[in-house]
């Protein structure tokens, strides 16, 4: 007998779900907003769930929705353009110095990352002071789009933004120094489109709000306030989002250099290169493709693009294997695959269930923080990316695995 390689969840309208979750759990929260999104009017075929899904804000992460002629900003979230980057190096784990301390201290200082507020400064030193040059540089290629869209909608111009521009972040964002299957070194890092990004973001998630209560419109969660083509603002936030994707991407590629600068600094190693770039792939976004037929809005909410031929990253946690991955363009997931192995309880739930002392041993090996205020971030309060590889094993084909050997973490 021939089972399909997803499960099938139905809403009580008849709205449908395709889950790639055989063999990995799914909270009832996840299921049942999964539904609640597979009802809306203007959603096209179904909704996909890849094998890393759980409950989010306004949508499950780890969903792709095609929708027909609207957007639901919350599902596109606030982490605007948040993705990956990798690039292969033409180092070897010989090279490696045995101890990896001062790279991460190297890596650490060429790249503002987390959140502190210096008292004296009141300055976030996860963010610039006075950009480089470099970040300088990067910015005046995208200030004049962004000036455009301050000019209708002043409040997001009151961001982080330059400042935040070639920055890391906090939460689940990394620069990692990896191994691959050959020995071969690797530098991966995760990041998005930070303050400017989250502005924009919440911005017109309450302007899809204010139009629902304009309208009458009655949702089953407020959070699922859409936008339609041809509305006041449906043009305004597909350019502003468009631009904080690009800023995004920027923004991980000033970080890579960064960093790449930063390994280039550590006394014992020999002079490397860039063998190649992987991918530089957004997970948290929006695009218009074309999918049975029709050209829709495609909201991949912690989801990467596995088009035939695509390259893809697919992360593990701080203690496991991640993967570069290539697409098999399947079409009932949308040409989709996962984004990572997914969370496997809250942030809250973490921290009362795993010590310091739980975290340093799930990432011994690894040079990295192994203090409490990063225990929400341990690699038992993420699913099994081995399950989660299985069971989108017809989406996409795994090219290279990879072992973390530093993480840096905001």
């Amino acid at each position: 007998m021939t089972t399909t390689p997803y499960e099938i969840l139905k809403s009580p309208s008849g709205g449908l779900v395709k889950t790639w979750t055989h063999g990995v759990p799914v909270e009832d929260k996840a299921k049942a907003q999964l539904q609640q999104v597979a009802e809306l009017p203007f959603i096209h075929k179904w909704v996909a769930a890849m094998p890393d899904v759980h409950l989010g804000r306004g949508a499950t992460i780890g969903s792709v929705i095609p929708s027909d002629k609207a957007i639901v900003p919350a599902a596109v979230g606030v982490d605007l353009g948040c993705g990956m980057m990798a690039v292969q190096t033409s180092l070897s784990a010989s090279d490696l110095p045995e101890s990896l301390k001062d790279t991460r201290s190297l890596i650490e200082a060429a790249v503002p990352h987390g959140r502190t507020v210096s008292r004296k400064t009141k300055r976030d030193r996860g963010s610039w002071g006075e950009p480089p040059a470099s970040v300088d540089a990067a910015w005046s290629e995208l200030v004049g789009r962004f000036d455009a869209i301050c000019a209708k909608h002043p409040k997001i111009a009151k961001s982080n933004h330059r400042v935040h521009l070639g920055t890391l972040g906090s939460g689940n964002h990394f620069i990692e120094v990896c191994l691959d299957e050959a020995d071969q070194v690797w530098v991966m890092l995760h990041s998005g489109s930070r303050g400017v990004g989250n502005r924009i973001g919440s911005y017109f998630i309450e302007r899809a709000k204010e139009e629902m209560a304009r309208w009458f419109v009655h949702l089953p969660h407020r959070d699922l306030a859409y936008l339609p083509e041809g509305s006041r603002y449906f043009d305004d936030y597909v350019q502003a989002v468009g631009w904080a994707q690009d800023f995004a991407r920027r923004n991980r590629e000033l970080m890579m250099a960064a960093t790449l600068g930063a390994l280039a600094q550590v006394r014992s190693l020999p002079a490397f290169h860039a063998v190649a770039e992987a991918v530089n792939c957004h997970h948290n976004y929006v695009a218009r493709e074309h999918h049975y037929g029709k050209d829709v809005w495609v909201t991949r909410k912690g989801a990467v693009r596995a088009g035939v031929g695509e390259l893809g990253i697919i992360p593990g946690s701080m203690g496991t294997r991640s993967y570069i991955v290539r697409g098999k363009g399947n079409p009932e997931s949308f040409c989709s695959c996962s984004h990572g192995a997914g969370r496997a309880m809250s942030r809250t739930e973490a921290r009362k269930r795993f010590t310091a002392a739980d975290h340093a041993r799930a990432t011994a090996g690894v040079e990295c923080r192994k203090d409490a205020a990063v225990v929400d971030e341990t690699p038992m309060a993420y699913k099994d990316i081995d399950a989660v590889m299985a069971a989108q094993a017809d989406l996409v084909d795994v090219v290279h695995t990879l072992r973390q050997v530093v993480c840096v973490k905001g």
